[in-house]
């Protein structure tokens, strides 16, 4: 429980890192000056931490839930296989619908891939190499 519980704070923290380096970057910002008219002047710092921990423990918990049912021996397989799970319900889905909802450019949906990507494959191998369920027998 302990382990789980570091973990999960550990990869909250690392998803709030990622997401500034994935979204306040010169290249990102440039690609996502799309959203201008619609996007907040501020952010709510406090607000987005809180968002972020509760995501890393909320994912720490499905992935070992899913534990069992992801493929691979080892547990960075499965932790890849788990972000690639993410990814595509996380990522991929909202990518393809802002595709078709909205006028934004293609490389923008493209680098929201990417980034979308290797931002849930670190997040899968923190997992996949730190978390184990815990043995019923």
């Amino acid at each position: 429980m302990l382990r789980y519980i570091v973990v999960s704070f550990a990869s909250g923290i690392l998803f709030g890192i990622l997401d500034g380096i994935i979204n306040a970057n010169p290249l990102a910002q440039k690609l996502y000056a799309v959203y201008q008219p619609i996007a907040r002047t501020s952010v709510n710092a406090m607000a987005g931490v809180a968002i972020d921990l509760v995501y890393g423990f909320v994912l720490a918990a499905v992935f070992l839930l899913l534990y069992a049912s992801l493929p691979g021996q080892h547990g960075m397989v499965k932790g890849l296989a788990f972000a690639i799970l993410v990814w595509f319900f996380r990522v991929a889905m909202q990518a393809a619908s802002t595709w078709m909802m909205f006028n934004v450019p293609i490389p923008t949906i493209i680098y929201s891939l990417v980034t979308g990507l290797a931002e849930m494959l670190v997040l899968g191998l923190l997992y996949g190499l730190t978390l184990r369920p815990i043995s019923l027998r």
